[in-house]
């Protein structure tokens, strides 16, 4: 394979949105837990649940933070290596990446500074609205952006100029709600949700093998299994769901996505194998024979395999072939942790180290393996198309040189390398360090008046759960 521009701005891209989406995909979820965790809180009053929300909102600020930055540089490389893609398809993507800045991004940012700044400087109720506003921010953000992937993926409601080759929106409502969203958005929002529930597992089981759980490591354990064990097997009806809407719209990708090489009326399943692209054959194949109507019960007609489409036509099928096999091998894994859990949970040995707490600890990364897998599956599933069946990768490259897409690429590989891994290991610490140091201040015995003359003392006031008056 010749290293040429189109093949590095690809790596580029590809390297760039693997390190972007796992801080998405974290937070997310995180944030829909520290909601929770504050709701219960304000509910139960409960010292543990706001010791967990002190805890976590510090890692979920830091990646927040990497997540903005790296979003920021992915979107910058729409107009550096792939201009002809951002000119011809502007008028259809650009709106719904706007539209993501104006409805998600916003929010955001107004509720973000009372969410990690204003614990003692507003009231409960308003802090608890904050911290929802950011939460469901996070979702209308993912709910754009998936959007705009999708039409890549499945377009709709466009026309292509007959002059410029442009494409242009004839009804914006298909554009969005285009024939893979809604199974596309479930299932991400599912993967984000079991991905945070996954780093907590494994913070947690760190804190009980090292002997430092105290009542909130119990309680995120709890909750985090619980989590996985619900919402696993909705996350396997959703990618399941998402792949037959694939076979509708995107066989090719199914073919290579399943290994299947000739076109039948009834395929295996593939459960083991070694594509050879050059022969159309897998090597050292294990299969079920004769499942696929169990697999795809509505296709109609024989299933079409790669022989079905132009060698130029076909993904990579090793890559797909292998990245879906690791991403559902990730899935199961945390299904298995998950009903373990539960079940440890039930016999009260939850909190007791053993096997489970050891391999629920490397376990935490399971929920990225499975992210970044599953977006190789999607976008290298695409190819060599950048929107499907209209638009191809190599058409909408911008003029740039070899040269110049190489040092970009080593530029971001050695900053990344830098800033990220320092960021996560950083979080990683505070994920794993234990609760010792949220646990509740003791009551101050004096309070100096603000203003007051050096030795002026004033009378505790009777406080709230944030230490402000009640009438406040």
């Amino acid at each position: 394979m010749e290293l040429d521009a189109l093949i590095l701005s690809r790596l580029q891209f590809a390297f760039v949105i693997a390190f972007h989406i796992i801080f998405p995909a974290f937070t997310i979820g995180l944030a829909a837990f520290l909601a929770v965790c504050e709701g219960l809180w304000l509910w139960t009053k409960r010292d543990v649940f706001k010791r967990l929300y002190l805890h976590w909102i510090k890692i979920f600020a830091l990646a927040f933070a990497m997540g903005v930055v790296s979003g920021v540089v992915m979107s910058y490389q729409f107009g550096t290596n792939w201009s002809v893609f951002a000119d011809k398809t502007g008028s259809v993507i650009g709106p719904l990446l706007g539209y993501e800045v104006l409805t998600a991004f916003f929010l955001e940012a107004t509720f973000l500074g009372v969410m990690l700044f204003g614990w003692k400087r507003v009231g409960n109720k308003l802090h608890f609205i904050a911290t929802c506003a950011v939460a469901i921010g996070t979702t209308i953000s993912a709910f754009w952006i998936l959007s705009a992937n999708s039409w890549m993926q499945t377009p709709a409601g466009f026309a292509i100029d007959a002059e410029t080759g442009n494409f242009y929106a004839t009804n914006f409502w298909d554009v969005i709600f285009n024939p893979s969203f809604p199974a596309r958005y479930v299932h991400m929002m599912l993967a984000a949700f079991i991905t945070t529930a996954a780093v907590i597992l494994a913070a947690g089981a760190w804190q009980v093998v090292r002997r430092h759980e105290e009542e909130p490591t119990r309680w995120q354990m709890r909750m985090a299994v619980g989590t996985l064990a619900v919402l696993m097997p909705l996350q396997i009806w959703a990618g399941h769901w998402s792949g037959e809407i694939a076979h509708e719209y995107q066989p090719a990708k199914v073919a290579a996505i399943e290994g299947w090489w000739e076109t039948s009326e009834v395929q295996p399943t593939i459960l083991f194998g070694f594509p050879d692209e050059e022969n159309e054959r897998n090597i050292a194949e294990i299969a079920i024979p004769g499942t696929s109507p169990y697999l795809f019960p509505h296709a109609e007609g024989p299933l079409e395999g790669l022989d079905a489409f132009a060698e130029e036509d076909r993904p990579p099928v090793a890559i797909v072939f292998w990245s879906f096999r690791i991403m559902v091998g990730a899935g199961m894994a945390m299904l298995g942790l998950g009903i373990w859990g539960c079940f440890l949970w039930w016999r009260k040995r939850i909190d007791k180290p053993g096997l489970f707490h050891l391999l629920a600890i490397p376990g935490g990364a399971l929920g990225f393996i499975a992210v970044i897998t599953g977006w190789v599956v999607a976008e290298v599933g695409r190819q060599p198309f950048t929107v499907y069946g209209q638009l191809r990768t190599e058409d909408s490259l911008a003029p740039v040189s070899t040269g110049q897409v190489a040092t970009s690429l080593i530029i971001f590989m050695v900053v990344y390398a830098i800033i990220f891994t320092a960021g996560s290991i950083y979080m990683a610490r505070i994920a794993t360090r234990g609760f010792q140091d949220d646990a509740p201040e003791p009551p101050e015995r004096e309070h100096r008046a603000p203003g007051s003359p050096l030795g002026a003392v004033e009378e505790p006031a009777e406080t709230g759960p944030r230490g402000r008056k009640p009438a406040e």
